[in-house]
Parts: structure tokens; sequence; C-alpha cells
């Protein structure tokens, strides 16, 4: 119905292939790709007890994300995403995750969706993670403005009402007429949506990218293990610490020799963590 979309813009100058594809793959499950990779975790635990040192708190999960804001805003067409069969490119990069504020049983999961210029370091990405968990994890799960939405619709509304609200956000979502109010809320609009399975103890596991939404990229964190290694030089076999991580995406959107070139540039960076306190000076914009 029309082009415009308060998410994204629409791509007009694309290659014939990559406009056809998402007529010849309708959703995003018919075009799931999964792929998976380990990380040598000697160079984050070396740069995390550099920063304890310093009186600065980092993760894993601050890593990881905060290479994967910088991977994308150095390659654009990871950010992105198929809605009704054209191509459009956000403005700004999107990172949602699932999150327990107790890591028990029976604790009430909440969802956050964060938003980053691209520009961002480490430490500005950090602080920021650090700021929106610890609000999550200090209020209640129901001053959540994702959560208080959907507790309205399943509160409020009869079953077949709440199947068809669904169904009429899918399709306004379809013909670009969702309010903003609601994609901003919803946290599967997103550019990147990653779990942290290592924070529980178990491997990863390939997730399946989300029809609803414009969600075309779901990274799984595992629990880190060590495995044999091979120093080069020497050719020595080694026990050292990995840290298994999947990645599932939809290929209508960027092609194998893009997907490859970003991730080779993330593992480039997992190597060297400090490389992210330089910040950039401006993310590289998409095609027209």
């Amino acid at each position: 119905m029309f082009s415009k979309r308060p998410d994204g813009r629409l791509l007009r100058t694309l290659a014939p292939m990559e406009r056809i594809m998402p007529y010849v793959m309708k959703t995003r499950n018919d075009a799931m790709n999964m792929y998976e990779d380990t990380f040598a975790c000697a160079p984050m635990d070396e740069y995390i007890k550099k920063k304890a040192e310093e009186g600065i708190k980092i993760d894993y999960m601050d890593i990881i994300i905060a290479g994967i804001v910088r991977v994308i805003a150095l390659h654009p067409v990871l950010n992105r995403f198929v809605m009704n069969g054209r191509i459009y490119a956000r403005p700004k990069i999107w990172v949602s995750f699932t999150m327990h504020p107790k890591l028990e049983e029976g604790d009430v999961e909440t969802t956050v969706k964060m938003c980053f210029e691209g520009t961002e370091t480490i430490l500005d990405i950090a602080a920021k993670i650090d700021e929106t968990i610890a609000k999550e994890t200090t209020q209640k799960v129901e001053d959540n403005a994702t959560d208080q939405f959907i507790n309205k619709l399943m509160r409020y509304l009869p079953h077949f009402l709440i199947k068809f609200v669904v169904n009429l956000l899918m399709w306004m979502d379809r013909h670009n007429i969702m309010p903003k109010s609601i994609i901003d809320l919803s946290p599967f609009h997103t550019s990147l949506y990653i779990t942290n399975l290592k924070s529980l103890g178990i491997n990863h596991v390939h997730h399946h990218v989300y029809n609803f939404g414009t969600t075309g990229l779901f990274i799984a964190m595992g629990k880190e293990k060590k495995t044999a290694s091979v120093i080069n030089g020497t050719g020595e076999v080694v026990p050292q610490k990995h840290m298994g991580y999947s990645l599932v995406s939809d290929e209508r959107f960027c092609d194998g020799l893009s997907f490859a070139l970003a991730l080779r540039h993330l593992r480039k960076i997992m190597k060297n963590p400090a490389c992210l306190e330089t910040p950039l000076e401006k993310k590289l914009e998409d095609i027209d």
C-alpha cells in the first residue's frame, strides 16, 4: 500500500536477483540460514580483567553486542529487513534480548530493546546495557512498556479478539501502516535479537528468526568450554577455552559474501576487544 515506514527506508537500486528473492522465499523461516562458530575466550578474558583493574565492569555480552553493533555500522547490508516482498534499510541499530532478573525457575522474563547510532564505544554500550538491565531488575515486570501492552491484550480481550488484534497488527506491518508507537515497543522490530545462554550454563541453540516484525539476525551465545587448539608456529596442541555461538539469519536481504566478510570482521574484533574503545567517526550508509 505505502512504501514509507518509521523504522526503515525502501531500497530502490538493488540488483534484480536481490529484488526477486523476497518473492521466491516469502517468509523468514523460508529463508533461514544457520551458522555456528566459536570465539577464543583468552582475548576477551584478558580485556575483562584489564578493565576490572581500572574499576570498569565488562562481560562477554557487552563485548559481543558492542562488536556486532560495530560490524553492522560498517556493513550496513546487515541492517536491512524484508517486509511484504520489499527490502528496507534501518536508520539506526536496534538490539533486543530477553532477560530473567533472578535466573530462577518460575522467574518472570521481560524483553529489552536498545537503540544505537553505531558510533558508540564499548564503554558507552556497556554502560547503556548495565543501566537498562538495572532498571528492568529493580522495577516490576508490569512497569515494562512492552509487557504492559501485552498484559492488556491478554487480560481484557477474549481469545478470538486477541487473534484478531495480532493478525491486524501483522497486516498493518506488511502494509507499512503500523503505528510507530507499536514498532518502538516491539522487540521483534529490531536489527538483532540476542540470547545469552552462557548465563544459563548451557550451549547455544539455533534460534529461529521471527516471521512477525523485522528481525533478520538472531545470535545465541553458548557456555564456554575447552577445546583442542593448534598453536601457530609450533604445531603444539593445547586445550584452550572457546565460547560457541550460532547465527540464524534471513538470507533474502544479504548475500553470502557480505555475511562472510562481516563475520570475518567480527572475529577480528573478538581477538582485540580494546579496538572497540575507539569511537567510530561515522557509520556507513546503505545504498539508495
